[in-house]
């Protein structure tokens, strides 16, 4: 091949999926979830094991995953549609400036939904979300459109899941019509029709595991006679009464199927969730494998990620958000361009690390100029952080994270809750220490790290120094008549 039409800049693939806790690989120790590919990725390259949303929900943490920016600088700590995104340099803007081709197929979830967010163009698969109305000839995503093309127009909730429930049957339609086949395939188009002068910059963003919880019956069948992990169950969990309030309206069971559910019906869930978590990576080879086959995988950066996770019944709470590990923690592994020994093959670095830390990491493995926006870290060349803070939601509905590496500590400002967990020693959350009068010292430095990092609205809940948080809040159940914005058939 000609020197003219090949690039000496790597390509990076970025694959994001959603829902995915970083408990739940092989590699991470996982004694269900089989995934031979991200344990592979991670015999290739680098796993950050301390890596976490720092807002964990969808919009916020794409937002930061996006834009190098920490919810704070961006200005977004919450879930909110409908809001214009930052004019700031993105990922796949700066990538674009610096000679890049730019593509991305899958969940953006930004607003509105054709937003190309810096990128050349986007292939857009959103769940179903019918409601920004921001197209003249209606309001179908490209994953509709191709149902549509296929013969299956309007059909994509037609098994009767939804999209904020964990409720489970196998996928209705042809296999090859499932949203993970479809992003998968579209990407390797992309990558085939992709300018051989340039590098290309590759954003594969799934949307599943995040339900609806449809898996193929083929994976429905790998896991049918697996022994099920058991859910850890704290001290400071048995008791719904005993949890704070937000956690109690988070997992609400009169709202959430799953918290009232009988064993076998969890136990289906949580195989569906696997056998997901296993159809993702298999489908995952199959663009490494087209990297491959074209003579691109020792040159292209992968790097394996989520937005954040899901208790997905972790003490007994059905609910994405808080920052306990199985719904904060995220996987985190990049596997560098062949002979990058920044990057040693089969290492684990156990810094604190972010989604925000996505686009400096991935620049400066390339060698791009980072924006100056950015105030994430970069994990190449940056030095480790001594604690990472995290915030998700405002008023009586905020939750604070301060995590030192060792110590956890969750922050309710609602009757002024803290919870403290080492997590050395606890990986799973199982032992509140906040009241024990031997982490007395720990649960105060925590707190001062806490206050230093307090601004807008939640500065009222500190008083001569001293966090008060808010008044007690009965909590009173209450159902949602839309079934958590239950889909339905749509007739194009």
């Amino acid at each position: 091949m000609p020197d003219f039409i090949t690039s000496d800049q790597p390509n990076i693939l970025l694959i994001c999926t959603d829902h995915w806790s970083g408990l739940l690989t092989g590699h991470s120790g996982h004694p269900v979830a089989m995934t031979p590919t991200i344990d592979h990725l991670a015999r290739c390259g680098v796993t950050y094991t301390n890596a976490y949303s720092a807002c964990p929900s969808c919009v916020p943490a794409r937002r930061s995953l996006l834009t190098g920016m920490s919810p704070r600088a961006n200005g977004l700590r919450q879930y909110a549609d409908g809001l214009d995104f930052p004019d700031v340099p993105t990922l796949a803007q700066t990538f674009r400036e610096a000679g890049y081709q730019a593509y991305g197929v899958g969940k953006l979830h930004v607003y509105p939904q054709r937003h190309r967010v810096g990128f050349d163009d986007v292939l857009v698969e959103d769940q179903g979300r019918h409601v920004f109305h921001d197209t003249s000839d209606g309001i179908a995503d490209d994953y509709e459109l191709y149902l549509a093309e296929q013969g299956y127009g309007g059909q994509e909730y037609a098994g009767g899941m939804t999209q904020n429930e964990f409720l489970t049957r196998t996928w209705h339609l042809p296999e090859e019509t499932h949203p993970i086949n479809w992003a998968t395939r579209e990407m390797c188009k992309y990558i085939r029709r992709r300018d051989p002068r340039k590098p290309g910059f590759w954003y594969l963003s799934y949307s599943t595991p995040h339900p609806p919880l449809t898996p193929l019956q083929a994976y429905m069948d790998l896991y049918r006679d697996a022994p099920l992990d058991e859910p850890a169950m704290g001290n400071w969990s048995e008791n719904f009464d005993d949890l704070p309030h937000h956690i109690k309206t988070l997992s609400n069971p009169e709202d959430l199927s799953l918290c009232r559910a009988n064993r076998h019906e969890w136990e289906l869930t949580r195989r569906a969730y696997y056998a997901t978590l296993t159809h993702l990576d298999h489908q995952i080879r199959v663009v490494i494998g087209y990297l491959r086959e074209n003579g691109l995988l020792d040159n292209t950066i992968i790097l394996f990620t989520s937005d954040h996770g899901h208790m997905v019944g972790e003490h007994g709470l059905w609910c994405m958000t808080p920052f306990y590990e199985m719904s904060a923690k995220i996987p985190f592994i990049i596997m560098p361009v062949q002979g990058d020994q920044r990057m040693p093959a089969g290492t684990s670095d156990h810094r604190l690390a972010e989604v925000g830390d996505i686009m400096p990491t991935l620049l400066d493995l390339a060698r791009v100029d980072i924006p100056d926006t950015v105030d994430r870290q970069s994990l190449v060349s940056d030095p480790p952080r001594e604690y990472l803070y995290g915030e998700h939601g405002e008023g009586v509905a905020a939750m604070r994270m301060i995590h030192d590496k060792r110590f956890k500590l969750i922050y309710y400002p609602v009757d002024n809750c803290s919870q403290l967990f080492d997590i050395d020693s606890d990986p799973r959350e199982c032992v509140d220490l906040a009241q024990d009068p031997n982490h007395t010292g720990d649960l105060e430095r925590l707190h001062e790290l806490l206050l230093d990092n307090l601004y807008g609205d939640d500065t009222g809940w500190v008083k001569e120094g001293n966090l008060v948080g808010l008044p007690a809040i009965e909590y009173i159940p209450s159902a949602n008549r839309s079934m958590r914005n239950q889909r339905g058939l749509r007739f194009m």
